[in-house]
């Protein structure tokens, strides 16, 4: 059975190229949020098996929503989004609970083998 994500990501085009890259390596997209509020809303509706989560969103970024998350379900799995120079941002994701990070623009094997890799 394939496994459900769901995208976080505030450009569509993003998000786009995420839906892509896990379609084709057999993952199933459960649902797509443009900020924290609406990851945080969809994830209590779809229970995805994994999360792909920018860092830098409008409203609520992705550092506030993986914690909220993670209040809600503390075993949820969550792989960083981030640009480059976002290191300090991408530590502060890890300790507030993310699994892994990837790293724009995206290389689909990498974004595949963090997945993977968080989902054991």
């Amino acid at each position: 059975m394939s496994k459900r994500v769901l995208i976080v990501d505030d450009a569509a085009f993003m998000r786009m190229m995420i839906k892509n890259i896990l379609e084709k390596g057999g993952f199933e997209v459960a649902g797509e949020a443009a900020n924290g509020i609406e990851a945080i809303k969809l994830y209590q509706e779809l229970k995805p098996d994994i999360v792909t989560m920018d860092i830098t969103m409008p409203e609520m970024g992705g550092i506030e929503a993986v914690k909220a998350i993670r209040m809600i379900d503390p075993n949820a799995r969550i792989v960083m989004c981030s640009a480059m120079g976002q290191q300090a941002m991408v530590m502060e994701a890890i300790q507030a609970g993310a699994r892994d990070f990837i790293v724009k623009p995206f290389q689909g094997d990498r974004v595949l083998d963090a997945l993977n890799k968080a989902l054991k």
